[in-house]
């Protein structure tokens, strides 16, 4: 009798173990560009020795500065993230109505008994609706990324991650989007703003962004509640 209970509940039991497994993960999932990091295409040319000459053909152009512009070049982004946004609706409707009635005389007829009688109605009803919304979000900081795409205009799809450990759990910041050249800095900087398609994270794991979020168990029956 045991074995048979057991059998029964042991695919409820299965189900909540892998929701549990699926807590555990230590590295949230990513939603920007993948890959993160590129390693730099070899070519022949550049596997070649030197030849002693000042310019050879496997080397990047003798005036070229350091700014990316390959598949595993690294740039810094300078994170300067910074919206605001404000709503305000308000409506009201309001409407009333009244009517009145009475009977002042009723001479030889089998109504008499209604004189005077007089009748009132009034109706009246009204609305007022308020809604308001504000949203500030402020981000800041430097990240460095690789190219992992040169694509056909000149463009450059880059991606990066940046992982810190801080005492009971790790922090990720991850970036990419797409880099028109021109906007990098000779310093090899640009800024977020400047980045088209910018997909920006900031997430956390361990035992405090545990904390924060719902238990694997109270989510499960919060779904199959119909209440």
């Amino acid at each position: 009798m045991f074995a048979r209970r057991f059998l029964r509940f042991l695919p409820v039991c299965a189900a909540l173990a892998l929701a549990g497994c699926a807590q555990l993960q230590s590295t949230p999932p990513a939603l920007v560009h993948q890959p993160m990091t590129a390693r730099p295409h070899t070519s022949s040319a550049r596997a070649q020795p030197l030849d002693g000459a000042i310019y050879h053909g496997g080397v990047s152009s003798l005036f070229a500065d350091r700014r990316a512009r390959q598949v595993g070049d690294t740039l810094t982004i300078q994170l300067v993230e910074k919206t605001s946004a404000s709503k305000n609706n308000s409506s009201g409707t309001e409407r009333s109505s009244s009517m009145g009635g009475s009977i002042n005389g009723l001479s030889k007829l089998p109504l008499g008994a209604l004189v005077g009688l007089s009748a009132d109605a009034s109706s009246s009803s009204s609305f007022e609706g308020k809604g308001n919304a504000a949203a500030n979000n402020s981000f800041s900081g430097t990240i460095t990324v690789t190219v992992i795409e040169a694509l056909a205009n000149g463009n450059l799809l880059v991606s990066g991650e940046k992982q810190m450990a801080i005492n009971q759990g790790n922090e990720y910041i991850r970036f990419s989007g797409v880099v028109n050249p021109d906007t990098i800095s000779p310093s090899n900087t640009v800024d977020s703003t400047q980045v088209a398609d910018a997909r920006i994270e900031y997430k956390g794991s361990g035992a405090l962004a545990e904390a924060q979020e719902m238990g694997w168990l109270q989510r499960f029956f919060t779904i199959i509640s119909p209440f």
